[in-house]
């Protein structure tokens, strides 16, 4: 699956007819909601059930697509099956229970509703909004796509304006140049990562170089009479600049992640639990900005596509154990130098820890694939790699 985005283009009595019908699919979603607090045993037909009943009850809430009415429905049950599997995997903390939305940002189409052009330009949303024909500004080009291969039409609304993204049904595959190179990557606050070979990534820090005018900003914000036009456009701005680092981030996420998946055939990083590394306030603005969550969803996402392998391993004691002998030297964050005092071995902290890293991996990934043969099958050259870089940590 794979999503194409565009802008949308339209006159402004268009996008209102849109917005109303984001308020009618943040209704239907509450109310499914609703309906599964006040009743035991809900399964997801009994919510696209209710879809019909809430269309016959609300004369507005017909005017949204019978599938955008489902889609939802599906929205809300996503949440709720999002919180039986926290409480199944007994997650510390809060589990997610699902909350009721005052505003929504989206409504989604599956394949009905909407309607393209012959030279795929132009979209026309044909439910009972009557919102019309929207021009599409973007890249992409969907003729090299069938109409049936579109699962989804989803509108999003933005700060600088709407969106619409298609959902396209293909896999979307690339060839890998293979190496033979594993690396394992230490994710870091000092650099963004550092890498077994002693690589390192400058950490951007989006969002602590627009603080500056992100504060000005929102003082703005604060000077303007509330209810008014001029208070509205302040918000706006303000808005616009948050959207500027979000797409920063996942701009730098991206081509970074794109660019450590084609250099190695190997990655093994640390399974982090974010929400438990930003209970640290004095690190939790930093921690976020760095969006290391993000970063590892798109290597994921192109070690899939290239076809290479990844392995998270435990992030336990990997900054504290000597990646030359395994001895756990206790350090403090202000500790920037490994020294082993068994071995003697001194490099940099991230550097012994992606190494340490890279050894976890290793040794996880030939147990996992003891007895597998093939090309492909990493058990006996995860054993050599293992050896060969444990011999020259040791050497040097």
């Amino acid at each position: 699956m794979i999503v194409l985005e565009y802008k949308l283009r339209g006159k402004k009595q268009q996008f209102l007819a849109i917005d109303e019908a984001i308020r009618t699919a943040v209704f239907i979603r509450n109310k499914c909601v609703r309906y599964w607090m006040e009743r035991r045993g809900v399964k997801q037909a009994d919510l696209h059930k209710l879809c019909a009943q809430l269309a016959k009850e609300f004369e507005w809430a017909r005017k949204l697509n019978s599938m955008a009415r489902q889609a939802s429905a599906e929205r809300a049950w996503f949440s709720i099956t999002r919180f039986y599997a926290n409480c199944k995997a007994h997650k510390p903390g809060k589990k997610g229970y699902p909350k009721f939305k005052s505003r929504g940002h989206s409504v989604e189409y599956k394949t009905t509703g909407w309607h393209l052009s012959e030279d795929r330009r132009h979209i026309t949303f044909t439910d009972g909004f009557h919102a019309g024909t929207f021009s599409l500004l973007g890249k992409y080009d969907l003729h090299f796509y069938a109409i049936e291969l579109i699962k989804r039409v989803r509108v999003v609304r933005r700060a600088d304006g709407y969106y619409c993204q298609f959902c396209v049904g293909v896999e979307r595959t690339e060839q890998h140049e293979w190496t033979g190179r594993s690396v394992g990557i230490d994710l870091g606050l000092e650099y963004f990562y550092t890498d077994s070979d002693g690589n390192t990534v400058e950490t951007p820090r989006f969002l602590r170089k627009s603080e500056k005018a992100l504060k000005r900003l929102n003082k703005r914000i604060s000077n303007k009479k509330k209810g008014s036009k001029n208070r509205k456009k302040a918000v706006n701005r303000y808005a616009r600049k948050h959207l500027k680092v979000k797409r920063q981030r996942r701009d730098f996420a991206v081509k970074t992640a794109m660019a450590l998946v084609k250099s190695a055939d190997l990655i093994v990083y640390e399974d982090l639990k974010v929400h438990n590394l930003v209970k640290n306030h004095f690190l939790a603005k930093s921690i976020y900005d760095a969006a290391w969550t993000l970063f590892i969803r798109w290597v994921e996402h192109y070690a899939k596509i290239h076809g290479i392998v990844t392995v998270a391993v435990p992030p336990h004691y990997t900054s504290q154990e000597c990646s030359g002998c395994g001895h756990r030297a206790r350090k403090s964050l202000s500790d920037r130098t490994h020294q082993c005092p068994k071995c003697g071995l001194r490099l940099h902290r991230d550097h012994n820890a992606a190494i340490t890293i890279k050894l976890k991996g290793l040794l996880i990934l030939g147990a996992s694939t003891a007895g597998q043969a093939g090309t492909h099958a990493w058990g006996e050259m995860a054993a050599t790699l293992q050896r060969e870089t444990a011999a020259e940590q040791v050497s040097s």
